[in-house]
């Protein structure tokens, strides 16, 4: 069937421009600001109360990774005396993990977690597997055990800025991260209970929660300065927390045992 030539060169107005474009401002919808938007409260370091990342900076892309490069390389410079600013510490990979006791058995929810990760991440997780097999927990050589992926560039300042400002601040009862975290050599690494803290995951197709842990791997020296450079960059440490203090009991010996076995006996 033809076309009638009126209806391809039409003389009045398109469909679509007959409607009035719907303008709003973020600061129209959030007037104390947006919690779970884009538009991300400005980050400060609690240290030296510097803003990083302001306001303004909210919608620019890799935005983590110029405040880096702009205001917390002069910052640490300055602190920790370095004479040259390849001798200041940097995030070098994230490594991102979540285990699935189930996943032998359960192949559609290795396939599930594996999307989730993605979608949270940007980048596909591989499978993690058994490398020996051990007979008390059922476990072959091979298996797949869980998933794993490792961001690095700019795929790992975007996950770190959402971890900072999205994931954390929506976890139930937050209280901030640990600082007694770091293994020694500048490590940190962080344990989430459930992925859902993201806006990339549904809370109503998500079924059984998962959680993940997550290794920033840095290339300080000291744990102090890992802590400083994770601190500028906005991370909630925890305020008022030391190193944790065990208290050791005197053991026992036998002979005080001994001693009073004897006396009940005598008595």
């Amino acid at each position: 069937m033809a076309t009638a030539p009126s209806l391809l060169h039409s003389s009045g107005p398109p469909f679509f421009s007959q409607f009035r474009a719907f303008q709003f401002s973020s600061s129209s919808l959030f007037p104390h600001g947006n919690r779970h938007g884009n538009a991300v409260v400005s980050v400060k370091a609690s240290a030296s109360g510097v803003v990083l990342v302001e306001k303004s900076e909210a919608e620019k892309a890799n935005r983590l990774k110029t405040a880096y490069t702009e205001k917390i390389i002069p910052l640490l410079m300055e602190e920790f005396s370095y004479t040259n600013k390849h001798q200041v510490p940097k995030i070098e990979k994230i490594v991102v993990n979540c285990g699935i006791g189930d996943a032998a058995q359960n192949a559609k929810g290795l396939d599930a977690a594996i999307s989730d990760l993605a979608l949270i991440t940007g980048q596909r997780p591989i499978k993690t597997r058994a490398r020996a097999s051990l007979a008390t927990l059922k476990i072959r050589e091979g298996q797949p055990l869980g998933i794993a992926v490792t961001l690095r560039g700019n795929m790992m300042y975007s996950f770190l800025d959402r971890v900072i400002n999205l994931g954390l601040p929506r976890t139930r009862d937050f209280q901030g991260v640990n600082p007694n975290s770091f293994d020694g050599h500048g490590n940190y690494s962080i344990g989430i209970k459930d992925q859902g803290v993201f806006p990339e995951i549904r809370a109503d197709v998500v079924g059984k929660p998962r959680g993940m842990d997550i290794c920033i791997v840095t290339t300080a020296n000291t744990d102090q300065e890992a802590q400083k450079l994770l601190a500028l960059m906005g991370m909630p440490f925890r305020e008022g927390s030391g190193p944790a203090t065990t208290i050791r009991k005197k053991k026992l010996k036998s002979h005080h045992f001994d001693a009073k076995s004897k006396g009940r006996g005598r008595r």
